[in-house]
């Protein structure tokens, strides 16, 4: 897929070389649902632009959380910052709520850096290289918009203890705590995955309740 038009026609050229082996859609990945690219069994493959790396990987994370077959796996490009996000382990500065969602779907697995230099022209960063491979079944259970909502209030004040930070879900933050088993004094970069499922679990009981 390509949006810039100035790509298409050198594009086109490749596909005409290589009839049957190279199909060029000209659009905007952000508006392309994953499930239309191609047939089962699809490997998805991409130098990202590294200014809505972070949206597109979303969108692909969202439609693996609906149909975890519909990739079979991402090898991705992105921007090494990017990139730390996505494999980092809880206790690291890099470590927040693109981590967990992403180690929730998938196995991310860093496999090489490309310095500058290996491009022209030269970007102003470092790349790295990412697989991941979607989870057939995530686990441990929850659902995403929860995951989404827990780690998205516990890391946007990430400084603060979790019986502060939570307080943006609108809940008893000291019970939903005690519900997931968590202590209140923590704070989000400490918990781990299944912490954090554990808290989205307990987030849908007591949204549950209150409806």
């Amino acid at each position: 897929m390509e949006k810039d038009s100035r790509c298409l026609e050198a594009l086109a050229e490749l596909a005409q070389a290589y009839p049957g082996r190279l199909e060029v859609v000209a659009g905007d990945a952000l508006k392309l649902e994953a499930r239309h690219l191609g047939t089962a069994p699809r490997k998805l493959v991409a130098n990202l632009p590294y200014n809505v790396a972070t949206p597109l990987l979303i969108g692909w994370l969202q439609a693996l959380d609906c149909d975890p077959a519909c990739l079979e796996s991402l090898t991705l490009m992105f921007q090494k910052e990017v990139g730390q996000r996505l494999v980092a382990a809880p206790g690291t500065s890099a470590y927040g709520r693109l981590s967990i969602v992403t180690q929730w779907l998938t196995r991310a697995e860093s496999c090489f850096d490309l310095p500058p230099g290996a491009f022209k022209p030269p970007p102003k960063v470092v790349s790295s290289v990412l697989r991941l491979t979607p989870h057939a079944c995530p686990s441990p259970p929850a659902r995403l918009a929860s995951l989404e909502r827990v780690t998205g209030a516990a890391f946007g004040q990430r400084r603060k203890m979790l019986r502060q930070s939570l307080k943006r879900l609108r809940v008893d933050t000291k019970q939903l705590l005690a519900a997931a088993g968590i202590e209140e004094t923590l704070r989000a970069e400490t918990l781990t995955l299944a912490d954090f499922c554990r808290l989205a679990q307990a987030l849908d009981r007591f949204t549950e309740e209150l409806a």
